[in-house]
């Protein structure tokens, strides 16, 4: 997982950061700037975990409606929400998260909404408060289609309760926003000059979906979608707006993994261990991300927490393993393809020079039920050690 592999390997960490790695014949002594060293004799060194997806911290754990601030299902259409602002870096799920050797996540917003809100990349360790854990804020905004908010606004009475109204619903809103985008460049372009326009008035929903427009790099549009159609809706909506997308959850990618890869999308599988509790999970099955590895779909693979505990997520990739993936793609899909895929690899998800330190210790196979992190490090920090 790192650029190469070493038997016997040391790194050089300075203020959270990695410095140096490589292999013990290359080893220098310990220089004035060593602070500390840690011997891993018999241990192997592993990426700290990514949890590509995953609700931690939105969803309280031990509490109901007191610790539930993941869903305002009063308006289908909420971009504006900042997941930040629900966070509660306090819950006890974080530690059970860094304990397994999941040293960052992908948490938002959950899909009662076609529109939901923003999602948020932060380290599981480190402070109390969350915005000392942030790796990007918004890191993607979180769009809803199927049963969920099918399920969510029947039980209002309200629209949206068909799929073609959900998607009319992301489809109205996207376009307000290109056009509020369209009138705000006008307004500065003409800004100063005779023919100066009037500013367009505030808009706090188009405003947040601004970053998945326009020119240079964009923020990310996760797509909550599990039956095949919802998956090329996805598709279809994405190609129309030009968002840079992925898919999350994409339950039936297995039966429709050739067609799916005409479109090589991005996709974040999960949870893999759970029962088919609803009609659209009917298709669930632990050979999907196998399916995908075959047809060259490059994936991650989440627990959804609270819908697999966070602690889980090694269990859900050796699930992928026992459905016919292979243990290396297994491992890549928790860690350097899911930082990849979330827009983060260029401070997580592998051991390299200039990357953040995290990093979890094993005395054996990662995915091996009975195994845990003998130790785990978050910006060089242990949280971990025994």
């Amino acid at each position: 997982m790192a650029q190469r592999d070493y038997e016997r390997g040391f790194v050089r960490i300075s203020e959270g950061i990695f410095t140096e790695i490589g292999d013990m014949s290359e080893y220098n002594e310990l220089s004035e700037s060593d602070n500390e060293i840690i011997d891993g004799d018999g241990l192997t060194m592993y990426p700290g975990f990514v949890d590509a997806h995953c609700h931690i911290g939105m969803w309280e754990d031990s509490l109901c409606f007191e610790g539930e601030d993941g869903n305002e299902d009063t308006d289908p259409s909420t971009p504006h929400l900042r997941a930040i602002d629900s966070i509660n870096p306090l819950d006890r799920c974080f530690e059970d998260a860094a304990a397994a050797g999941i040293t960052s996540v992908c948490t938002g917003v959950g899909s009662a909404n076609p529109i939901g809100g923003s999602f948020i990349i932060m380290k599981t360790r480190g402070s109390k408060r969350v915005d000392k854990l942030v790796v990007q804020s918004p890191c993607a905004i979180k769009f809803a289609l199927g049963e969920n908010p099918k399920n969510t606004y029947n039980d209002r009475d309200e629209s949206p309760v068909t799929r073609m109204a959900t998607a009319a619903v992301i489809r109205e809103q996207l376009t307000k926003a290109k056009r509020y985008l369209e009138d705000m460049t006008e307004y500065k372009r003409l800004r100063g000059t005779e023919d100066e326009v009037s500013q367009p008035d505030y808009d706090a929903k188009c405003e947040a979906l601004l970053p998945l427009l326009g020119d240079g790099p964009r923020l990310k549009a996760h797509f909550h979608c599990h039956r095949a159609d919802d998956i090329f809706t996805a598709i279809r909506i994405s190609k129309e707006f030009e968002l840079d997308y992925v898919l999350i959850h994409c339950t039936d990618g297995g039966i429709i993994a050739e067609e799916l890869a005409e479109d090589n999308p991005s996709v974040v599988l999960g949870p893999l261990f759970g029962d088919r509790g609803k009609p659209e999970l009917r298709n669930h099955d632990i050979t999907t991300p196998a399916l995908l590895k075959k047809e060259g779909i490059r994936f991650a693979i989440c627990t959804d927490h609270p819908e697999t505990p966070i602690q889980y997520l090694p269990l859900t990739a050796a699930l992928a393993v026992r459905g016919g993936l292979d243990k290396e793609t297994a491992l890549r899909a928790i860690t350097i393809n899911a930082a990849e895929i979330i827009g983060a690899a260029d401070r997580i998800g592998s051991v390299e020079v200039g990357k953040d330190a995290d990093f979890a210790l094993f005395d054996g196979d990662p995915l091996d039920l009975t195994v845990t992190p003998k130790s785990v490090a978050i910006g060089g920090v242990f949280y971990l050690r025994t």
